[in-house]
């Protein structure tokens, strides 16, 4: 059995046109803006999640001018460190973490060999 995935991120530079845009493809609807790291938007909190009953996972469409344009999951581990050191070990590259998120987990990402970004989160220490 695979890792669960617990959240995701959609993030660009125009992220009130991406909400649109995945409200009309999947009729999500959107919390109000929620906090976030600094890493992934912009400081004006253009940040909306999800909601759960549209979506089925908890995500959140994020972003603004001078953030990388992405899609980003994150797969759940027991150990966010852990993970992303066995990441480097077999070839990647960590980009970030492990950072405290809201609530009570921990978040790190990397790059595969290929420099495909993938998010891990677990419960914090």
């Amino acid at each position: 059995m695979g890792l669960p995935v617990v959240h995701f991120e959609i993030s660009g530079i125009e992220p009130g046109k991406l909400r649109d845009y995945y409200a009309g493809l999947f009729q999500w609807r959107f919390n109000p803006p929620g906090n976030a790291a600094t890493t992934t938007v912009a400081p004006d909190g253009n940040y909306h999640f999800v909601e759960e009953d549209s979506a089925g996972i908890n995500g959140g469409v994020c972003g603004g001018d001078g953030y990388p344009r992405r899609v980003l999951f994150y797969v759940g581990v027991p150990d966010v460190e852990q993970a992303l050191a066995r990441a480097e070990s077999l070839g990647g590259k960590r980009i970030m973490g492990p950072e405290p998120a809201s609530g009570s987990f921990t978040v790190g990402h990397f790059q595969d060999p290929e420099g495909n970004v993938l998010g891990v989160a677990g419960p914090s220490a």
